[in-house]
């Protein structure tokens, strides 16, 4: 008796909700029609259309997009941790971020969850020995995304970065798993030192609108950095830092803040 084959979907819970929903959004929108083909209904696993989706976005007069498809393709094959993450990703995108509804949401439109993908296939060239093509995607991720990523940063999975724009994260920083940020984060360096000179952020870390984490010091996990503040100076697990610079200002106020994303604090209220 013939083996049946299963279809790619049906081991791929994400993969076959994405392309559920693909479907019902061309049903609802044709004129979408050829977008969502192209990006998601013409592939075979969310690995495919995250190389299709990147080299379209990423492709100039100095890279075509055969040529950063082909990269793309590549990584992916040989490091299968990439397609991994981007599933945490997305999830984490559709669980925190309150204006996505769906998952194709982030694959279609939003420049956080397509920079993060980018900068993974960055990371990937730049563990090959391909620093000059890392740098170059490093590149073409600032210009298209506003979000520069130096591509030896080491970022787990499970990270939303909600609206993107003008976030940093410099070349020794570390980015635990669960990590949500908001926009104009900076994880920078301080002075002229070329050793390890960035930011350590642990799991579970929120990390709020403009805020400036600065120098090689620790964040612990689980701990809020608000919004605006500059921090200079190791941050406990579980707690919330606030201000210039940045001073312990209570406790986290729940068990994890990236997941709840509650950017309020009074004192060193539980409710945060």
């Amino acid at each position: 008796m013939a083996r049946t084959r299963s279809h790619p979907t049906e081991l791929d819970p994400v993969w076959r909700r994405i392309t559920d929903e693909a479907e019902a959004a061309i049903a609802a929108e044709p004129l979408l029609g050829g977008l969502v083909h192209a990006c998601i209904l013409h592939h075979a696993s969310l690995e495919d259309a995250l190389a299709y989706r990147m080299a379209q976005k990423l492709a100039s007069g100095d890279m075509s997009e055969q040529l950063l498809r082909e990269i793309a393709d590549a990584a992916h094959a040989a490091d299968p941790s990439l397609g991994q993450a981007a599933r945490a990703d997305i999830t984490a995108v559709n669980d925190r971020d309150p204006a996505c509804h769906r998952y194709i949401q982030p694959l279609l439109f939003f420049k956080g969850f397509q920079a993060v993908q980018a900068y993974r296939v960055a990371h990937w060239l730049w563990r090959e020995g391909r620093a000059d093509m890392a740098y170059f995607m490093q590149m073409r991720i600032s210009e298209v995304f506003s979000v520069d990523i130096h591509p030896a940063a080491r970022v787990g999975r499970g990270i939303m970065i909600d609206h993107a724009h003008s976030i940093v994260i410099g070349e020794t920083a570390v980015v635990g798993d669960n990590v949500s940020m908001l926009h104009s984060v900076t994880l920078g360096g301080t002075g002229k030192e070329e050793e390890d000179r960035h930011p350590k952020i642990g799991d579970g870390v929120l990390i709020g609108a403009g805020a400036k984490v600065l120098g090689n010091i620790h964040v612990g996990h689980c701990s809020r950095v608000a919004a605006g503040s500059v921090v200079l100076a190791e941050v406990p697990a579980c707690t919330t830092v606030a201000g210039v610079p940045a001073k312990i200002v209570g406790e986290a106020g729940c068990d994890q803040p990236s997941l709840s994303m509650d950017h309020l604090f009074a004192g060193g209220s539980k409710k945060g």
